[in-house]
């Protein structure tokens, strides 16, 4: 198991679900990932914590219809001072959704728009350093933001997170970048005039086992697998449409 204790500064350090219905996904997730699962307590608004192997690996929480938004899960981005990366966020362009907050005794959290229309979350851990568990089944192995303009965003994520950027296409037909921490590429950026969106990929020992365990269990396909020079890839949604993505772990 590859246990990370701290994700990279600017880098993916946590990934939260927002759904309707907590205990259908904590089923869903438990069967499909052999997740395990601990309520943080009445102090936390019913927030849960989702393990894999005994180390944290996302959380849910209840998506209030007063929020009036779609169930989905949120990437979060590891922030030194949360304060001041939404302050250098809002002067580059982007939109903050809510005031920083505490979370008593875990961390400091955010939640902006980009300047494309791309929801992220902002994380500065003290007691919760974010998911543990990488490159796993089961466990986070590559985040993607899809964005609907390119230029505008690469030249944001690199003002405000310090992103060293990698080109790997940029032609009309595709244009992709990775950004490189610590040598490592842990995300891309990918052009699509249609969204702008976070998204991540789930580790699969099988990818077409796993899809089958997901419809098993009320989930759904939304993209075929299919085998890419980064490995057999899939896009899912969970029983209540929450989406994310599977990747074999190796190419």
């Amino acid at each position: 198991m590859s246990i990370r204790k701290t994700a990279p500064i600017g880098a993916p350090a946590w990934i939260d679900l927002s759904t309707s219905d907590v205990d259908r996904a904590q089923q869903f997730y438990g069967a499909v990932f052999g997740w395990t699962f601990e309520s943080a307590g009445p102090d936390y608004g019913g927030y849960v914590n989702a393990f894999k192997d005994g180390k944290p690996v996302a959380g849910l929480m209840y998506n209030d219809p007063q929020w009036n938004s779609p169930d989905g899960w949120t990437t979060y981005l590891h922030t030194a001072d949360v304060n001041a990366t939404v302050a250098k966020a809002v002067a580059a362009g982007a939109s903050a959704c809510m005031e920083p907050m505490e979370v008593k005794d875990k961390g400091f959290m955010g939640m902006l728009t980009d300047p494309t229309g791309a929801f992220v979350g902002l994380w500065q851990p003290t007691g919760h350093q974010g998911f543990e568990v990488v490159g796993e089944a089961g466990a986070p192995v590559y985040f993607q933001l899809t964005t609907s303009d390119y230029g505008k965003a690469l030249d944001f994520y690199r003002q405000v997170f310090g992103w060293q950027l990698d080109t790997v296409s940029d032609t009309d037909e595709f244009r992709y970048s990775t950004a490189m921490f610590d040598g490592e590429a842990l995300l891309g950026v990918m052009a699509d005039e249609d969204q702008s969106t976070w998204s991540f990929f789930l580790g699969a020992e099988d990818v077409d086992k796993t899809i089958e365990v997901i419809t098993a269990n009320g989930g759904s396909v939304i993209r075929p697998a299919e085998d890419t020079p980064y490995g057999r890839l899939a896009a899912v949604a969970d029983p209540t449409g929450a989406g994310f993505n599977l990747s074999s772990l190796t190419p």
